[in-house]
């Protein structure tokens, strides 16, 4: 076969073994057609396409879809459920024959994963707008007198779970619990913008006694008689008259946020850390053990400067309360006001 490939006539590819040229051709009439074409890999082409890009768009667009919706009795679809109901017609002209591996491959490729569900509310404060303006305009022109209040709990003081370094298939253990007599505590957190600390006091519930505190802690923080700002949810105990007229008094106005949206309180944002570094994987025996280390924790937050991360994070909440805010930058490494000893 080598030889026509260079460029050799029948008579001198015939005379090594003696052939005439007239059997070399009629052995192999394409080589001598062709030449080297022929020494290339013939490619059938493989096996055409089932699946059309109509049928990927279908595929996604059902998977994304509740199965009640396209009259399936399901909650969700799992892979072995979405091929066969794939597979069925159901009011289309041709069913879609697809194996489990590649309807995973096809989810994969247009980033549709397997999540769990989220609880999600539409705001419906008629004065949302002006409440959010408020906020992000005292944020914005008053940071060094700005605080933001909040109620975190319930604190217990059960196990809990959560995630560790650890040697692989030897996790950290957590006692088993089924009596739970400490009953639960709430921390009324405080935290100061300008300063990026934050400070709080564990109560036994939620109350407007409590919630005033927690006010006068700001106030105490910035004793200058000048007006302070504090960003508080819609809890009724913050709406207490008590309250109103003690700010009124003081010189403290109250920002409140809209309805469902308590991402909108600045505070939100260091409410999770403190959940996950002080809580998750936890077993504090007592309230009293829980409320050292979560002021210990809070010792050493106030002491050190934000990572990248966490910068990131604000950044993106504050955003979402209002899309032109971009900016945020380091916070100082500042300690907790006085009043927090307190």
């Amino acid at each position: 076969m080598l030889a026509p490939a260079g460029g050799n006539t029948l008579e001198v590819i015939a005379r090594p073994g003696a052939d005439q040229p007239e059997s070399c051709a009629r052995d192999d009439p394409p080589l001598q057609r062709d030449g080297d074409g022929q020494l290339g890999p013939r490619w059938a082409g493989g096996r055409p396409r089932r699946i059309t890009i109509d049928d990927e768009s279908l595929i996604i667009e059902t998977a994304k879809k509740r199965p009640a919706q396209v009259g399936a009795p399901f909650g969700h679809w799992s892979l072995w459920k979405l091929r066969r109901w794939l597979g069925e017609c159901r009011d289309r002209p041709a069913v879609i024959v697809i194996s489990k591996e590649q309807l995973r491959q096809i989810l994969d490729r247009h980033e549709v994963s397997f999540q769990r569900t989220k609880t999600w509310k539409e705001p419906d404060d008629p004065d949302k707008e002006a409440k959010l303006d408020r906020i992000e305009e005292v944020i914005m022109n008053f940071p060094g007198r700005t605080f933001a209040s909040d109620e975190f709990g319930p604190l217990a003081t059960h196990p809990v779970g959560g995630c560790c370094w650890a040697k692989v298939r030897k996790p950290q253990r957590n006692r088993a619990n089924y009596h739970k007599t400490c009953g639960v505590r709430q921390f009324h957190a405080c935290y100061s913008i300008g300063d990026d600390t934050m400070w709080g006091v564990v109560r036994n519930r939620k109350g407007t006694d409590n919630s005033l505190a927690a006010i006068k802690s700001c106030r105490a923080a910035r004793p200058d008689g000048e007006t302070i700002y504090v960003t508080l949810d819609n809890l009724s105990a913050h709406k207490a008259k008590k309250i109103s007229r003690w700010c009124e008094k003081n010189s403290v106005e109250l920002c409140f946020t809209p309805t469902y949206s308590s991402w909108a309180n600045p505070i939100e944002c260091h409410l999770g850390p403190l959940r996950d570094f002080v809580l998750n994987n936890s077993d504090h025996p007592n309230h009293r053990v829980l409320t050292c280390r979560l002021h210990a924790y809070l010792r050493w937050r106030n002491t050190h400067d934000a990572g990248p991360a966490m910068r990131e994070r604000l950044r993106k909440e504050r955003a979402r309360c209002d899309p032109s805010v971009v900016g945020g930058g380091d916070r100082p490494a500042t300690a907790a006001p006085a009043a927090a000893a307190a």
